[in-house]
C-alpha cells in the first residue's frame, strides 16, 4: 500500500509540473533508461551547484561539470563575493578616516591602505567558499568534473577535462547553467591580466595599486560598486552613462538620492547622456572620446585606469547547442518555454540563469535551479519573478523588490506612495548612519503592496521583509501593524507602510 501511495503521489506532483517539462522528462526518461546520470548540470555557478545539491538530495544521481576548475561560477569567483570583500574593506578604511573622529575615536586620519593586504583577504574568503561548495558536494554525493562540457547529442556529454583527456557523460537529463561574462567593447579590449588600464569588472578586482584617476562606461550596478571601493581609497572616479540616469531600471526618486549621496560621499562625477566613440589604451593608461549621446562636440577623458561595465552576456558559445536543436534568442539567450518552465523544447534538456531571459542575478538562478530539479522531481517547482529583490551594495546600499513608481504609472495602475527618511529613525541617527529613506507603493484600492524601495546602511537586509510580505500577498497595513523592535533601523520600514495606507508617527 506505501508503495502504490507513493507512486500515486508521484504522478500527482507530476502531473502539477508545466506540461512541456511533464512531456520532456518522459520522454527522455523512456529513451535513455540506461543513462548513468539522471541528470548533468553544465555550469557550477549559483544556478548550477545550486541545482546539482538539490537534485542529489532528491534521490538523482547527479553529476556537475564545471570548466572553472573552481565552484561557485562568476559571483564566487569573481563577482559578488570578492567585490563585498573589497566593499567592506574599503568602507572600514572610509569610515575610520571620516566618520570615527565624530564618535571620539582619533587617529584615523593617518591611517593607510595595503592593497596587497586587503586583496589577501579577499582570496582566503573566495578560496575558503569554493572549498566549501567541494564539501557540500561530497556530503550530498555529487560528482564533480573540471572541464568543459559539450553535448553531443541530447543525452551525451563530451567533458574536454582540465587535466588532460576526455570523458563523456550518458545522462537523461542536462541542465545548462553556463552563466555569463562581461561584454566588451569592440575598441576597448581588456587587459585584466596585463597593465590593467582598460578592465571588466575582474580585473577592477585585481587592481594592485590605487589609482589616481578611474573613468567608469557605464552607471550601472557593477560599476557603482566597484567605483566605490577606489573612490573610497582616495581614486577620482568619473562615470560616463549614455542614459540619462544610472541603474536605469531601478526606482526614479530613491536612483536620485542615490546619485546625490555618490556625489556628496565619494565626490563622483557624471556625464550622463554621453557615449564613448574611441579609446586609446596604453600599458600607462586610456584616453576615452566621448561626446553627447545626441552627438555634437566630442571632448577626451584621461585616467589611470578605465573600467568597462556596459552589462554582461550569457555564455552558450562553445557548447553544441545547435548540433541538438537548442534555439538561442537575439542577445544569444537560450529560448525556453515560458518564464519558470526551463524546457527548451530538446527532450531532456533545460536552462537556468543568466544564459536565459532575466535579471542577470545570483539568487535569481539559485530558485531557478531548485525549481527545475523538483518538476524534474514529480513536484512542483516554483519562481516568483515579481518578488526577486536586487541590491546595490554601495553604502549606503540600495535596494529594490517589485515594481518601481515609475513601472506603476506606465501600467496605469491607481497607487498611494509613503516614503519615511532615515533621518527620522531614532538608531540610524544615534549611530550616525541616517542618510536614506524606505518607500512603499500599494495600490489606491486594495493596499496590497506593488513594490519597496529602501537607501539605507543596511537596505540589502532590509529589502527581505518586503520581499516576504509581498510573496504572501500582504498590505501596507499588514506591516505597519507588525511590532517592530525598537530601536531598530527596521522601524523605517513599518513607518514608511504606515506612511502609504495612512500616516507615519515619527515624521
Amino acid at each position: 500500500c506505501a508503495s502504490t501511495l507513493q507512486k500515486m503521489l508521484a504522478k500527482s506532483r507530476l502531473a502539477a509540473a508545466p506540461r512541456a517539462m511533464r512531456l520532456a522528462v518522459s520522454f527522455s526518461r523512456s529513451m535513455c533508461a540506461s543513462a548513468e546520470y539522471d541528470v548533468c548540470i553544465i555550469g557550477g555557478g549559483p544556478g548550477g551547484y545550486v541545482a546539482a545539491i538539490k537534485a542529489a538530495q532528491l534521490g538523482m544521481k547527479t553529476i556537475c561539470v564545471e570548466r572553472r576548475g573552481a565552484l561557485g561560477g562568476t559571483c564566487l569567483n569573481v563577482g559578488c563575493i570578492p567585490s563585498k570583500a573589497l566593499l567592506n574593506s574599503s568602507h572600514k578604511f572610509h569610515e575610520a578616516q571620516h566618520a570615527f573622529a565624530g564618535m571620539g575615536i582619533t587617529g584615523g586620519e593617518g591611517l593607510a591602505m595595503d592593497v596587497s593586504g586587503m586583496q589577501k583577504q579577499k582570496d582566503e574568503a573566495v578560496s575558503g567558499l569554493t572549498k566549501g561548495i567541494e564539501g557540500l558536494f561530497k556530503k550530498n554525493k555529487v560528482d564533480y568534473v573540471k572541464g568543459h562540457g559539450r553535448f553531443s547529442d541530447p543525452n551525451t556529454i563530451q567533458v574536454e577535462l582540465m587535466e588532460g583527456g576526455t570523458q563523456t557523460i550518458k545522462t537523461k537529463n542536462t541542465i545548462i547553467a553556463t552563466g555569463s561574462e562581461p561584454v566588451e567593447l569592440p575598441f576597448m579590449p581588456f587587459n585584466d591580466f596585463g597593465a590593467k588600464t582598460c578592465v571588466s569588472s575582474t580585473g577592477a578586482l585585481l587592481l594592485e595599486k590605487i589609482p589616481e584617476t578611474m573613468s567608469i562606461v557605464g552607471g550601472g550596478v557593477i560599476g557603482l560598486e566597484l567605483g566605490s571601493v577606489w573612490a573610497r581609497l582616495g581614486t577620482k572616479v568619473t562615470v560616463i552613462e549614455f542614459l540619462d540616469k544610472i541603474c536605469a531600471t531601478m526606482d526614479g526618486e530613491l536612483i536620485a538620492a542615490f546619485q546625490r549621496s555618490l556625489k556628496k560621499n565619494l565626490k563622483f562625477k557624471f556625464k550622463l547622456s554621453t557615449k564613448v566613440v574611441g579609446a586609446d589604451i596604453t600599458d600607462t593608461g586610456t584616453t576615452l572620446t566621448v561626446e553627447p549621446a545626441a552627438g555634437g562636440a566630442q571632448e577626451q577623458i584621461t585616467s589611470d585606469v578605465t573600467l568597462v561595465a556596459v552589462g554582461r552576456r550569457p555564455r552558450t558559445e562553445d557548447l553544441g547547442l545547435e548540433a541538438i536543436g537548442v534555439k538561442l534568442d537575439k542577445a544569444k539567450r537560450i529560448e525556453t518555454k515560458a518564464p519558470g518552465d526551463f524546457f527548451t523544447g530538446v527532450p531532456g534538456v533545460y536552462a537556468i540563469g543568466d544564459c536565459i531571459a532575466g535579471p542577470m542575478l545570483a539568487h535569481k538562478a539559485e530558485e531557478e535551479g531548485v525549481s527545475c530539479v523538483e518538476t524534474l522531481a514529480g513536484k512542483h517547482g516554483h519562481v516568483n519573478y515579481g518578488v526577486i529583490p536586487g541590491v546595490i551594495y554601495t553604502h549606503p546600499e540600495v535596494a529594490s523588490v517589485g515594481m518601481t513608481e515609475e513601472e506603476v504609472k506606465a501600467a496605469g495602475i491607481e497607487y498611494r506612495k509613503g516614503t519615511f527618511p532615515f533621518m527620522a529613525n531614532s538608531r540610524a541617527r544615534t549611530v550616525g548612519d541616517a542618510e536614506g529613506l524606505a518607500k512603499f507603493i500599494a495600490c489606491k484600492n486594495t493596499d496590497k503592496i506593488l513594490g519597496v524601495h529602501i537607501m539605507s546602511a543596511c537596505a540589502g537586509e532590509q529589502i527581505h521583509e518586503a520581499a516576504l510580505a509581498m510573496e504572501y500577498g500582504a498590505s501596507c497595513e499588514d506591516v505597519a501593524r507588525t511590532c517592530h523592535a525598537h530601536p531598530t533601523m527596521s522601524e523605517a520600514i513599518k513607518e514608511a507602510a504606515m506612511a502609504c495606507y495612512d500616516k507615519p508617527i515619527h515624521f
